[in-house]
């Protein structure tokens, strides 16, 4: 049987990324006492505004589906770029780190600032270091893998 290429690059990449993401998120905001209910109304934050920390469950359920939406389009993007530039396939480790690190820098420095969310963005080194870390290599690095293995023959 064919599997489609690209459905599974996109899927399983952005699952994976997404998965470890947010889980990375809940772990890591548990340490300073925020519960996962208010890591995932951060999210829908950039859509709703301060609004969805009101929203209980229902606005912490959009934060995950948007989380996991930004994911795939992560994946699609890369796999995408993938089929006109091969390099990035022929190194995967090298360009998941990188563009890890961009999404890390796009989220940060345009998506968030330009959304809805309702507080400053700071960065902390240890936020910072933490972040960086976990985009280039649970987010990037996870997406370029699985664009790697969907262009392998099966």
């Amino acid at each position: 049987m064919r599997r489609n290429l690209a459905a599974f690059a996109i899927l399983v990449g952005g699952s994976i990324a997404g998965a470890l993401d947010i889980t990375y998120a809940i772990v890591f905001s548990a340490f300073r006492g925020v519960p996962p209910v208010r890591i995932l109304q951060s999210v829908a934050s950039g859509l709703l505004g301060a609004a969805a920390y009101d929203g209980g469950l229902p606005t912490a359920a959009l934060g995950l589906l948007l989380h996991f939406f930004i994911a795939f389009s992560a994946a699609a993007i890369f796999y995408l770029a993938s089929r006109w530039f091969p390099l990035l396939i022929r190194q995967a480790v090298l360009s998941g780190v990188l563009y890890g690190a961009g999404i890390y820098a796009v989220m940060n420095l345009v998506v968030v600032p330009l959304s809805a969310f309702p507080r400053k963005l700071s960065f902390p080194p240890l936020v910072l270091a933490t972040g960086l870390f976990v985009h280039m290599f649970f987010i990037g690095l996870p997406i370029a893998l699985a664009a790697r293995r969907a262009s392998q023959p099966a």
